[in-house]
């Protein structure tokens, strides 16, 4: 029987002190496989089986028959030490054919978390790494690594075998989001990890659409800027943690041991330098989890995945169709409301913390924000600016009022505390939505 031969990407770019790998799982199906194939057919979910064909032994996805094997996998993968994990996992499962890229080097602060690499490997590239240890588990697989960074001059290189699957686990957000749009628009199937750093509850990872997912800034501000960059809204399903990180970016000190700017640090324009606590059992499962959505997904077999249950939402909601109500009453339309729900929340919750920006000192939300929530409305800061994440401030009924009636500079220069307050705050929005 001729071999087939089939492919499995995990698609990454890595950053110094938390880096995130490309690796394209390339399955070469071997001769011995192959007379198992044709030994066994084996029924997958009552409807898919294992087949012959004149190729050999295939995995069909969401097709009538669905064929299963030792070698069956096609994805891609990304992620920070996540990749190393999932794509371990995928190797183990019989996957023939490898493709790794990651433009990094192993660190000693990645050892924590990385599925194979040694003290020996520090220093040495993080995708020859991965090729070296998986030669020495599964020495039959072809595997091919390349140390690159994904970005639009590598896409066509990184992307054109045309993978059955794409693991993302990059954590910048600007190449995230370009690789997750090229997945979309070159209709591939993809899967993406968030932040894994700052949370410790394992029983909290869940499997949904990226639309669903929450208590994550990363794939809060990927689906901000994928919806308004590149009109995807969802359809793209994410590993995330229903776990509000526990902790933030760590300062970052230069050789001094003072406080420096980041960015006088980085080795790529907008990848970040400063990192964050990272327990190391939680990207390892991140890693299995996603290993375990691309075996089961490519074998055909249906697995129900837990829903995700969002609490008091519906105040949220509140607050949102105040906000397009406010908008079309004002400007006879809601066309500039460039924020869902989950942003509202975000705005609400983590920018104001439930209560007015005019209040000198808000208190963390609580049931306070809801006692008062039928007094409270979101309003642009700066009404020549849509009404975005950016650009949207937390007032009582009364106060709307009365700031629509100034402008920003009026702001400015009566109320010059307010102005530094208020424009700080939305920075911070900027910041966490890349924008």
């Amino acid at each position: 029987m001729e071999e087939r031969v089939k492919c499995l990407g995990l698609v990454g770019a890595g950053i110094v002190l938390g880096t995130v790998s490309t690796v394209f799982l390339l399955k070469l199906l071997p001769r011995s496989v192959a007379k198992q194939c044709e030994e066994k057919a084996i029924k997958i979910n009552g409807n898919g089986l294992v087949s012959e064909n004149s190729e050999g032994c295939t995995v069909s996805g969401n097709k009538n028959h669905g064929m299963a094997g030792l070698d069956l996998l096609k994805d891609e993968i990304v992620s920070e030490q996540l990749t190393s994990h999932a794509a371990s996992m995928l190797l183990r499962s019989g996957v023939g054919r490898l493709l790794l890229v990651d433009f990094d080097q192993v660190s000693l602060s990645s050892l924590n978390r990385h599925a194979v690499a040694t003290r020996a490997d520090v220093g040495f590239p993080k995708a020859q790494c991965l090729k070296e240890h998986f030669l020495s588990i599964y020495p039959e697989c072809h595997i091919d690594a390349k140390v690159l960074l994904y970005d639009a001059s590598s896409e066509a290189e990184i992307l054109s075998g045309n993978p059955d699957f794409v693991l993302d686990c990059i954590d910048n957000i600007d190449t995230k989001v370009a690789l997750l749009a090229a997945c979309v628009r070159r209709g591939l199937k993809v899967l993406s990890a968030t932040g894994a750093g700052a949370r410790a509850d394992p029983s909290r990872i869940r499997v949904a659409d990226l639309k669903e997912s929450t208590n994550d800034p990363l794939s809060r501000a990927v689906r901000h800027r994928l919806r308004k960059d590149h009109g995807i809204d969802g359809g793209i399903p994410v590993v995330f943690s229903l776990e509000k990180p526990k902790a933030k970016l760590l300062p970052f000190k230069g050789p001094s041991g003072e406080e420096e700017n980041p960015s006088d640090y980085q080795i790529v324009p907008g990848f970040r330098v400063r990192i964050i606590p990272v327990l190391g059992t939680i990207p390892a499962i991140f890693g299995q989890v996603m290993a375990s959505y691309v075996v089961t997904q490519l074998a055909g077999l249906q697995v129900q995945t837990e829903p995700v249950v969002n609490l008091d939402m519906d105040h949220y909601r509140i607050l949102h169709q105040r906000l397009i109500e406010h908008e079309e009453l004002l400007y006879g339309t809601a066309m500039e409301v460039q924020v869902d729900i989950e942003e509202v929340m975000y705005v609400a919750k983590e920018l104001w913390h439930g209560r007015s920006a005019r209040e000198q000192s808000p208190k963390e939300v609580g049931r306070g924000m809801w006692r008062s929530v039928n007094e409270l409305m979101l309003v642009r800061w700066d009404r020549t600016k849509p009404a975005s994440v950016s650009n949207l401030i937390l007032l009582k009924f009364i106060e709307a009022d009365e700031h629509e009636s100034s402008t920003v500079d009026d702001i400015k220069e009566k109320e010059p505390e307010f102005f530094r307050r208020v424009t700080s705050v939305l920075k911070r929005a900027e910041l966490d939505f890349g924008l």
